[in-house]
């Protein structure tokens, strides 16, 4: 199963210290062995990748504990928009169905408890895993 195939992965992005920060992340497979996801560009992960690309992966559950026997793909991954994005946009809404919904939902009531407004999906991110 490639990682594109997996319902949860988790993304580790990068600080400019250096330090890791863990995330799950929907994944969907594109072509070849690339996968993407969504995200909004003002979230952690959106800002981080906009100054490093490096990444690394590993299938997760929901709530990101790691599936056993897995390890952590080194990848790199590149934030898109236009026709990436959107087609990044159609296979997340087909995979995942009634949860893409519900989850722009609750983002939208997060976002109206904390006073705040961050754009929903507007950068896609295709990950690539390292040779």
């Amino acid at each position: 199963m490639s990682l594109g195939d997996e319902k949860y992965i988790l993304l580790t992005t990068y600080r400019r210290s250096g330090e890791g920060v863990s995330t799950p992340v929907w994944s969907v497979p594109l072509d070849g062995d690339r996968f993407g996801f969504y995200t909004s560009s003002g979230s952690g992960k959106g800002k981080r990748l906009a100054h490093t690309s490096r990444v690394t992966v590993q299938p997760c559950n929901v709530r990101g504990k790691v599936k056993d026997g897995s390890s952590p793909t080194e990848c790199t991954a590149q934030l898109v928009t236009g026709g990436e994005l959107e087609s990044i946009r159609a296979k997340v809404k087909s995979k995942y169905g009634v949860m893409v919904p519900v989850t722009r939902t609750l983002a939208s009531i997060g976002d109206k408890i904390k006073r705040r407004s961050m754009p929903y999906a507007d950068r896609g991110v295709v990950i690539t895993p390292s040779s």
